[in-house]
């Protein structure tokens, strides 16, 4: 396996046209906080639910969850190449162009997951995963253009949604843990800041 070769969804035949056609259509992208390829975050995501064994379809919707809102990609390209079901779960965890104010944007994309639940739940629970741990990694850096305390309070946002919904989860779980272990450097590093002032 080469180090550019994602180490799951082998035996999985979406899940391998996925991920080709997401590191076509995100190619150039770049993450912001360690100008990794972009197209890293959904392969994290859809590698954090090959973990837990989901099934071909949902873990494809995973890796391709970010071709609606930040390429090109049509919803009647994807319903084409992977089917209804893998389109309509992108879709459900797509914001909506529309809503101009972030957090409205944000709010209504959790209300919908809610309303629609089944894997739009573990996909949006994957995501969330994926970007408190890029959080991390800002905020480690001292990034200052990043308003950590507006992010932080949406991933709280979305972990009581999902608590709610799908409590017993094992992403759930995941995302639970990962949440803490960011305050709890948070708090590390604000301790430190204020004693070195």
């Amino acid at each position: 396996m080469s180090p550019s070769e994602p180490g799951f969804g082998r035996d999985l035949p979406i899940t391998q046209a996925a991920i080709d056609f997401a590191r076509d259509r995100h190619s150039g992208q770049r993450r912001l906080s360690d100008t990794a390829s972009f197209v890293s975050h959904p392969l994290e995501v859809g590698a954090l639910l090959d973990r837990f064994d989901y099934p071909d379809h949902v873990i494809a919707a995973a890796v391709l969850h970010d071709v609606l809102e930040n390429t090109e990609t049509r919803p009647g390209e994807l319903t084409d190449l992977f089917g209804v079901d893998v389109c309509r779960l992108v879709a459900l965890v797509s914001d909506d162009p529309a809503i101009a104010d972030d957090d409205e944007r944000k709010d209504e994309l959790l209300e919908r997951v809610r309303q629609a639940g089944g894997y739009a739940l573990v996909i949006y629970a994957a995501d969330k995963v994926s970007k408190v741990r890029e959080l991390q990694i800002l905020a480690a850096r001292g990034n200052a253009e990043v308003d950590a305390d507006a992010k932080l309070r949406r991933h709280r946002n979305s972990l009581v949604m999902l608590e709610e919904t799908i409590p017993e989860n094992e992403v759930v779980h995941l995302l639970r843990r990962e949440l803490k272990a960011f305050e709890s450097a948070q708090a590390r590093r604000s301790t430190a800041s204020r004693r070195s002032a």
